[in-house]
């Protein structure tokens, strides 16, 4: 295959989640590399694309009405006017271009059910399809683990006063997928032991999470409603100064855990549970995993972090973050994709 010499990113939805924010680093780390960058995506949301005409990269923004629009646009617009390899940032587009020659499918969650049979279609064709961690390769196998990076994040040194709370933070989706209902309950058990002792920032919204499940989080929520600070949406470097310890406790296998990683690079101590890939994110060895839904383990192990009991184990998760989840081991890694599909 021809040198590599201009990359077409195809987003997966015109507004701006996890999977898109990759999509951004992605064309960053291209760009580093001198690749020529080109980032297609609907014209409304703009968010994907308003945030890649701010960065510089050229911008196809096509009108579509709905999903299905934008993937038939989609195939039209790549079989027509693309430029270069097409990366196809998540099942959506690369669904709509399944056949196309000169393809990266990357792929950022387990697919299942239907999307099982879609994800097998949309790899027709394709050079590559990369996954973000060693766990997701059950549900894609024949997958190449590009694993997610991320900005570092300074922190503001934090001097609480002795009798300071020790603030637990939680940052992301208020679903009982994420167990947040797990956290409620653990944080329940901690002040029952020591009130006072704690306190829990909440950070985040319950977006596309059902009515019923809202009113399950919400329920649980309730009874430590005294011990809560909800902070609604906050950007995660101003969120990390006010927290002691960032807990991740979902019940769902989740592909990579993002926050976790932003987390690391702010020296922010990351507690998650073994769901999915958390532990290949934060590495078993610091000891900061407890069992999924499980929220007496969970109590257990702030307890410990509140006594001092992690000092070392952010060390080695930032060391963990610079060595995988850094911008420049994430563009060594793009460096090295390209690299093997030319020879």
């Amino acid at each position: 295959m021809e040198a590599i010499d201009h990359v077409t990113l195809a987003t997966n939805n015109g507004a701006i989640g996890g999977g898109e924010v990759m999509l951004l680093r992605i064309a960053e780390a291209l760009r580093e590399l001198s690749v020529g960058v080109t980032v297609v995506t609907p014209a409304t949301p703009g968010g994907v694309g308003d945030a890649a005409k701010e960065a510089g990269f050229e911008t196809v923004q096509l009108h579509v009405d709905n999903r299905v629009s934008w993937m038939w646009q989609l195939r039209r617009w790549d079989a027509r006017h693309r430029k270069g390899m097409l990366w196809c940032n998540g099942l959506v587009p690369a669904t709509a271009t399944w056949g196309h020659g000169r393809r990266i499918v990357h792929l950022h969650q387990h697919p299942d059910g239907l999307h099982r049979v879609l994800s097998a279609l949309s790899r027709v064709g394709a050079v590559a399809t990369l996954v973000p961690s060693a766990h997701m390769l059950r549900s894609v196998p024949g997958a190449r683990v590009m694993p997610n990076w991320t900005a570092l994040m300074p922190r503001s040194e934090r001097s609480p006063r002795p009798d300071d709370p020790f603030t637990v933070g939680f940052l992301g989706r208020l679903g009982p997928d994420k167990g947040v209902h797990v956290l409620a309950r653990a944080m329940r058990l901690l002040d029952e032991q020591e009130p006072g002792r704690y306190r829990l920032a909440l950070a985040g919204e319950p977006l596309f999470v059902a009515k019923s499940k809202v009113a399950q989080v919400e329920e649980a929520l309730a009874e430590v409603d005294a011990l809560i600070d909800r902070v609604g949406w906050v950007r995660p470097t101003e969120f990390f100064d006010t927290i002691d310890l960032l807990v991740v406790p979902s019940l769902a296998d989740e592909s990579f855990g993002l926050v976790a990683a932003e987390a690391m690079s702010a020296h922010v101590p990351v507690l998650v549970s073994d769901a999915g890939a958390l532990p290949e994110v934060v590495g078993g060895e610091t000891g900061m995993v407890t069992p999924k839904g499980d929220p007496e383990a969970l109590a257990q192990r702030i307890a410990r972090v509140a006594a001092g009991d992690a000092d070392e184990g952010v060390a080695q998760q930032h060391a963990r973050w610079a060595a995988n989840y850094s911008p420049e081991a994430g563009t060594g890694r793009v460096r090295e994709l390209l690299s093997t599909l030319i020879r």
